[in-house]
């Protein structure tokens, strides 16, 4: 993979947020590609729980003071950055006030949703994509994971589907086990269809709970990874019927060949 350029956007990342499936593979992936010579950026939240002081953050200036719409609303993007120790891997941070500035992720303290869910994974899927126009840099592969930034793939092909910077770039998604429990507003697919989404592409998101949202990034998508041992039964047929490049469950021993023979050989 020397010298391809493979953007990772998440919904999590260690070491800035707690292990688990998502954060652990959205850290180990872009490690190996970085190893291999490839370049990479990753993208994530900025969660308020995230230790900026700890961590090192920092706001970037330049990339930051656009407003970005949502829902009909001006939304004020503030990009960070920071560094993961040892690796000189630079990871950017989608940050607003209104949508990031709680000290959780995707839960209050009484484990409900935050009922701005839905909100929060549009701005993150257009700050990502405002933010690598800015960079000027032209991804091979987008590869996505989690939920939160699961909204990226339908983003690309429609909204931003005339950026000849992204001509070429194809989109991986993972998908995971495990997501969240209930649904997001119900308004969410009203509020994609105001960005001249086609109805007919996000039918799923009707019911925007974890399975539909991802069958939403799957359709959108080039190529899928299975990432997690078991699948709801949903989405495994889903994948199954799609009739996409799909790379089975690799366990963590052997992920590495995997994917990148998958990149190369199904991908681009």
């Amino acid at each position: 993979m020397e010298d391809k350029r493979i953007l990772y956007v998440s919904s999590e990342v260690v070491p800035y947020l707690a292990e688990n499936e998502v954060s652990v593979m959205s850290y180990d992936v872009p490690k190996m590609i970085n190893d291999q010579g490839g370049q990479i950026r990753i993208f994530m939240p900025r969660y308020g729980n995230i230790n900026e002081r700890r961590h090192q953050l920092h706001e970037v200036i330049r990339l930051s003071g656009m407003n970005l719409v949502v829902n009909d609303m001006d939304m004020p993007l503030i990009i960070k950055v920071a560094s993961i120790p040892k690796e000189r891997i630079q990871v950017y941070f989608i940050d607003n006030d209104e949508y990031f500035k709680r000290k959780a992720t995707f839960t209050d303290e009484d484990g409900a949703l935050y009922p701005d869910n839905d909100e929060r994974a549009i701005f993150f899927a257009k700050g990502v994509v405002e933010t690598v126009k800015k960079l000027n840099w032209v991804p091979d592969i987008i590869h996505v994971h989690g939920w939160m930034a699961a909204m990226l793939p339908i983003y690309m092909k429609h909204y931003y589907k005339d950026e000849a910077l992204f001509a070429d770039t194809k989109i991986v998604t993972s998908v995971y086990g495990t997501g969240f429990e209930g649904t997001l507003d119900a308004q969410m697919k009203a509020k994609v269809l105001f960005d001249n989404v086609p109805e007919s592409n996000v039918a799923d998101l009707a019911v925007p709970d974890y399975v539909n949202i991802m069958k939403a990034s799957i359709a959108h998508s080039d190529g899928i990874i299975i990432a997690s041992e078991s699948l709801p039964g949903d989405l495994a047929d889903f994948i199954e019927k799609a009739g996409k490049p799909t790379l089975t469950y690799q366990p963590k021993d052997k992920f590495a060949e995997a994917y990148t023979n998958f990149y190369k050989n199904q991908v681009l």
